[in-house]
């Protein structure tokens, strides 16, 4: 990979294991300097620190929860006073809770449309306050649960296809700041959080990978080598994109 993004700064969110740590690490090692922010799992996070700095980048872990402003309020400042800037956000975490409708509490739809969707919003919009003069990139992580229905995903299919119009309306409103907006889309991905509710089953696995044209489930490092490159010069003439990372799922 190249040092695409040497002298950056990115803020990752969710970023101590699965999507988000794959992509901490790779803009890492394409030069930038990285927040990698988590809710909980702060050994996760430090790992994730530490790995960067082995490699010889700079890295920082904040804790913040992204439903919370004032905690956004922290993780943003927190970058700045150890980076001095933001140019790149990754609006990744995102919490999933798989169940009928009727099934689903009213804790667990808060939670999904909280973290999901009004955390990527206010996240958004804390950041925005410290990307300089120079614009910068913000990159957000959606699903094909938005485009491709399952049942038993009402409130995490509704965060991420409201993300989607996020990202849109972004696109238009900072272009003049320089500021690009797009998002990522993955398909099914082997991470921590999908082997946990028994989305890598064999059985699981066999049907995701029955359905791919590509013929296989995607790694973080798929996910994240898109990142980057949303996140670079490279690609400087896009903004409001959708991108399906999805070894060609429709």
């Amino acid at each position: 990979m190249s040092r695409s993004l040497t002298g950056r700064v990115a803020l990752v969110t969710g970023a101590a294991k699965g999507i988000g740590a794959g992509i901490a690490k790779a803009m890492a090692v394409a030069g930038a300097s990285v927040v990698v922010n988590f809710a909980t799992d702060r050994a996760g996070a430090e790992g994730v620190v530490g790995e960067i700095e082995a490699a010889g980048g700079n890295a920082l872990a904040v804790q913040a929860n992204v439903s919370v402003v004032a905690e956004v309020e922290h993780l943003c400042a927190e970058a700045v006073a150890k980076f001095g800037t933001l140019d790149i956000l990754v609006n990744n975490a995102s919490v999933f809770a798989f169940a009928p409708l009727e099934q689903t509490t009213d804790e667990q739809l808060h939670k999904m449309l909280d973290t999901n969707l009004w955390g990527t919003i206010v996240t958004c919009r804390e950041a925005l306050k410290y990307f300089g003069r120079d614009g910068g990139c913000i990159v957000n992580i959606g699903s094909m649960s938005s485009e491709r229905f399952s049942p038993g995903a009402v409130a995490y299919t509704a965060s991420k296809a409201g993300i989607t119009g996020v990202t849109g309306v972004l696109a238009v409103e900072l272009a003049s700041r320089g500021i690009r907006v797009n998002q990522i889309n993955p398909g099914a991905v082997d991470t921590e959080g999908a082997r946990t509710i028994g989305a890598m089953s064999d059985e699981a696995r066999a049907a995701h990978v029955a359905r791919t044209p590509l013929g296989r489930v995607g790694t973080p490092a798929d996910i994240a080598s898109v990142a980057v490159f949303l996140a670079s010069d490279d690609a400087g003439w896009l903004t409001g994109e959708c991108l399906a990372v999805s070894g060609g799922l429709r």
